[in-house]
């Protein structure tokens, strides 16, 4: 299973939810089955690194996010990846207005539906915040990828 995270920028939620799911995965020793990446529907970051405030929170509790690199997504990754977890309904609208075929648009989800089924909950953009708005993001996408490896597991 192919997956790909997108958010606005690339730089704070999408590289924190691939950090994550990356972890966990290979925590599960799943790497042979499963590739994660993310992108930003934005071009504002491409090639920078991910928000330093996001790097902080994911490595306070364990994750490594400072190797990734903002990119903005691309038709072509709807060739490329089998899910795409958008983190709020701009994104899934932006993503969506990118779609060629209903097959296409099938591949697009919202990453809260996986922990809170079909509530159609956003990840709030933590960017303008404070510190605690990157924390509530990590307690969100944290359980919204536990959720997400408890399916790629079955």
């Amino acid at each position: 299973m192919r997956i790909l995270m997108v958010c606005l920028g690339n730089i704070c939620r999408s590289p924190l939810a691939d950090g994550l799911l990356k972890k966990k995965i290979t925590e599960k020793e799943l790497m042979h089955l499963h590739s994660v990446d993310s992108a930003g529907t934005c071009d504002n970051h491409i090639g920078q690194d991910p928000d330093t405030r996001m790097q902080k929170t994911a490595t306070s509790f364990g994750c490594s996010i400072e190797d990734l690199r903002a990119r903005q997504f691309k038709v072509q990754d709807f060739n490329d990846f089998d899910l795409i977890y958008v983190m709020d309904q701009s994104n899934l609208e932006n993503v969506l207005s990118l779609a060629r075929t209903e097959e296409d648009k099938i591949k697009v989800k919202l990453i809260l539906n996986e922990s809170h089924p079909n509530k159609n909950l956003e990840v709030p953009d933590p960017y303008f915040g404070g510190e605690n708005g990157f924390i509530e993001v990590y307690d969100l996408l944290d359980k919204a990828t536990d959720c997400i490896i408890k399916k790629l597991e079955e």
